[in-house]
């Protein structure tokens, strides 16, 4: 459905991603953060089916091409531990974001694991954004701090995460909710990554479906 596209960053690079535009025009936008993968086909699915539900789309790769099979996880953790979470942010995914912005009135952001915790970071950070959705991922504080945020926000999280743990979710929420901040919590009674079809050890349909519906919601709510 969607096509591979370069954009530029606000530094005047190249950067490219995956884009798939909704059937009408002047439609709102989501930029959509990869999981540790990389620019897998459950994201450029999940890219796919946001433009199916009315929004225009863009995955940006944040690893230049670089994609990590599931089962390789040391792999993955390397790829995230050598991402520059602020470049890739303040540089990639806001000149997705600016691109949308091009077309789109409003434009949102979402992304899984590290793109969940990417996508709190850009809450923060980047000016073009009008509302976020968050799945299973949350920054160190250095990177963003829940009192920074400045969009209407909305977090999925698992219970049985081993990662972004109930405990630290439950710490997200208090600050959250001291800074006064406009966000709703939900939790499921799931896996990390359980949104994610192709991984079928964790992939939770019910709780998949039910998070899907609160955040295409949440954005026609926040972006039109």
């Amino acid at each position: 459905m969607g096509t591979t596209i370069t954009f530029k960053r606000p530094d005047g690079k190249d950067a490219r991603g995956y884009l798939a535009n909704a059937s009408r025009g002047n439609a709102p936008g989501v930029v959509v953060i990869q999981e540790w993968w990389g620019l897998s086909e459950n994201i450029k699915g999940l890219t796919d089916r946001f433009a199916l539900a009315g929004f225009d789309a863009l995955a940006p790769d944040l690893y230049n091409g670089v994609l990590v099979p599931y089962h390789d996880t040391e792999k993955a953790n390397k790829e995230m531990g050598s991402l520059d979470f602020l470049d890739a942010t303040e540089q990639t995914v806001r000149g997705a974001v600016q691109y949308l912005k091009c077309n789109s009135a409003k434009v949102g952001l979402t992304g899984f694991c590290l793109g969940g915790a990417v996508t709190v970071i850009g809450a923060a950070r980047i000016p073009e954004l009008s509302a976020a959705v968050c799945f299973y991922g949350i920054p160190p504080e250095q990177a963003a701090k829940p009192a920074d945020l400045k969009v209407p926000f909305q977090g999925h999280f698992a219970n049985k995460d081993d990662w972004c743990t109930p405990q630290v979710v439950g710490a997200f929420e208090t600050a959250l909710k001291a800074a006064g901040k406009d966000a709703e919590i939900f939790r499921y009674d799931a896996e990390h990554a359980f949104v994610n079809e192709q991984r079928q050890q964790v992939h939770d349909r019910a709780a998949a479906e039910l998070a899907w519906t609160r955040a295409t919601d949440f954005f026609h709510k926040h972006l039109g």
